[in-house]
C-alpha cells in the first residue's frame, strides 16, 4: 500500500546551482567568522590557483597551443567567466594590460559580503595570465562582494619598477 506523499503548499526555490552557492557561501562565511576574512583569503588562494591550473590546461588545449598569447588570455578570461554565469567584459587591452568589467558575477547574490570569494577570480586570472604571458599583477578596484554595482579587474602584464600596491597579487610563470 503507497499512499501518495504530500506536497509543499508552494514550490520551494531549491535548485543545484542555487544550493551549490548556498553552500559554498555558507562555507566561506564560516571560515571568515573562525579564522578572520584574510585567512579565509589565503584558503580561496590554493583554490583559486588549483582551478587556474586545470582551467588553463584545459583552454590551452581548446585553442592547441602550448601557450596563449595575450588576445587568447584576454578572450580565456572572459569566456571562461561567461560560462559560469559572470557578466564580464572588457573595458581595455593593450601591451601593458587587461581591464576587467563585470556586471553579473558567477556566484549571483551569494557573493554580496563575501569578498574572499574575490580571491577565487583574482587567482585564476593571475594564474592563467601567468603562465601564458610571464607575468600578472592583479587587482580588483570594485567587486560586488564588497557592495559595488559591478566589478573591476586590473590585471597588469609587465613586473613594474617599484613592489605591488596593496590590494594587489603578483603571479610568475611556473611558482604558481
Amino acid at each position: 500500500m503507497t499512499d501518495a506523499l504530500p506536497k509543499p503548499l508552494r514550490t520551494p526555490s531549491v535548485e543545484k546551482d542555487l544550493f551549490l552557492r548556498s553552500i559554498l557561501r555558507e562555507l566561506v562565511g564560516m571560515l571568515e567568522q573562525t579564522v578572520g576574512e584574510r585567512e579565509a583569503e589565503a584558503y580561496i588562494n590554493h583554490v583559486g590557483i588549483s582551478m587556474g591550473r586545470i582551467l588553463n590546461e584545459d583552454y590551452r588545449a581548446s585553442f592547441a597551443s602550448e601557450k596563449l598569447d595575450a588576445r587568447q588570455v584576454a578572450a580565456t578570461l572572459v569566456d571562461l567567466k561567461t560560462r559560469i554565469d559572470g557578466g564580464f567584459s572588457i573595458e581595455k587591452f593593450d601591451s601593458d594590460k587587461i581591464i576587467l568589467v563585470n556586471t553579473a558575477c558567477p556566484f549571483g547574490d551569494k557573493v554580496v559580503g563575501r569578498p574572499s570569494l574575490c580571491r577565487m577570480t583574482a587567482n585564476v586570472f593571475g594564474h592563467i595570465t601567468a603562465e601564458n604571458l610571464s607575468y600578472a599583477r592583479v587587482r580588483i578596484d570594485k567587486a560586488i562582494a564588497r557592495g559595488d554595482p559591478g566589478c573591476r579587474v586590473v590585471i597588469k602584464l609587465s613586473k613594474p619598477d617599484k613592489p605591488t600596491g596593496s590590494g594587489e597579487s603578483e603571479f610568475f610563470a611556473g611558482t604558481t
